[in-house]
């Protein structure tokens, strides 16, 4: 493992655009001098990048909710790190905080734009169930299905880090909840550590129209999505009346050069009155606290639970990012400085 110099920021910069799925000559490990603070602004020293599913859209060269990475220019991302110099009286060097410093040793910041992270533990936790995932899942599920107790409730990519999170909400509010995972390990894991009801292998299940029948006998009012493809479409043939889903992501599209057609089904929709919503979490940023208050409480009762897939070492972010995309991730996957 490569570790950092003293003067020097090791950096992941994007050095081409993906045509299809990303590799690793997308991307390239540079070196620059360590930035200065300037007034309001800290100095940061990063401790866990958080690895997203959303970066694949930043690296192609399109249009979206927010401008994608330049080629040569940092790739973005999530970190928690610790404050090395600041020139703003609201942060101290020794605090620890979370804020959009991509995948980088070091990186400034308006001291405005970064969250303390306090007595988290791990602090690695803020860009997990306490971070941009947990808030994800809470604001997606609570205010965009609104999930009514005795209501089946299913999540694809149910144990990565904002499905997981979506489940056991569920769960607490009363729900059946049923998980659509990549292995049996994952499927076992959702049963029977964090408490869904049921849970189904995508991969192995001969077929997902009974394989959800099975699940879900008495159907679908809540689908929460992080996958699209098949597995949505299979899903929506099932939904009950006044069914709502929230698309948070489609991870099996992002990877293709040409869309796949489909939904194919969407008049169930109608026959149902039921309602779909895409939503980003920065709609909810004015809430934010509320979000981590609650979910706070709910970790440190043992409501919720969670799971972290860690690598060690930024030179390394690059192929665990990939391996993220294929799925192999078992949690939440971060990058350990």
């Amino acid at each position: 493992m490569t570790t950092s110099r003293p003067n020097i920021n090791r950096q992941i910069v994007l050095a081409s655009r993906p045509d299809g799925a990303p590799n690793e000559s997308n991307f390239r490990l540079a070196e620059a001098p360590v930035p200065e603070p300037g007034e309001g602004e800290a100095l940061v020293r990063a401790r866990y990048l958080s690895l997203d599913p959303y970066m694949r859209g930043r690296m192609r060269d399109a249009k979206s909710y927010a401008p994608p990475v330049a080629l040569g220019e940092v790739m973005t991302g999530g970190v928690v790190g610790e404050v090395v110099r600041s020139n703003d009286d609201a942060l101290a060097p020794g605090d620890l905080v979370a804020g959009m410093l991509g995948w980088q040793d070091y990186a400034v910041a308006k001291a405005k734009h970064l969250r303390k992270v306090g007595d988290v533990e791990p602090a690695s936790l803020a860009l997990g169930v306490l971070g941009m995932p947990g808030l994800t899942a809470y604001f997606g599920l609570l205010d965009i299905c609104a999930p009514k107790e005795g209501e089946t409730v299913v999540v694809s990519a149910a144990a990565g880090a904002v499905g997981a999170v979506v489940g056991q909400i569920a769960k607490i509010k009363g729900c059946r909840a049923v998980g659509i995972a990549g292995s049996d390990a994952k499927v076992d894991y959702l049963v029977n550590e964090l408490g869904f009801d049921a849970a189904i292998n995508y991969k192995t299940a001969k077929n997902m129209t009974h394989a959800l029948d099975e699940c879900c006998p008495k159907g679908i009012d809540v689908y929460f999505d992080n996958v699209g493809g098949p597995i949505t479409d299979a899903v929506i043939m099932r939904i009950n009346e006044r069914a709502r889903l929230a698309i948070c992501g489609q991870i099996s599209q992002y990877n293709n050069a040409v869309p796949e057609m489909g939904p194919r089904n969407l008049f169930v929709m109608v026959t149902k009155r039921a309602r779909i919503e895409g939503f980003l979490i920065f709609d909810y940023a004015a809430r934010y606290a509320e979000g981590l208050t609650q979910l706070g409480e709910w970790v440190t009762n043992g409501q919720i639970k969670y799971r972290e897939d860690i690598v060690d070492g930024l030179e390394n972010a690059p192929r665990a990012f990939i391996g993220l995309l294929e799925g192999e991730n078992f949690g939440k996957r971060l990058i350990r400085f």
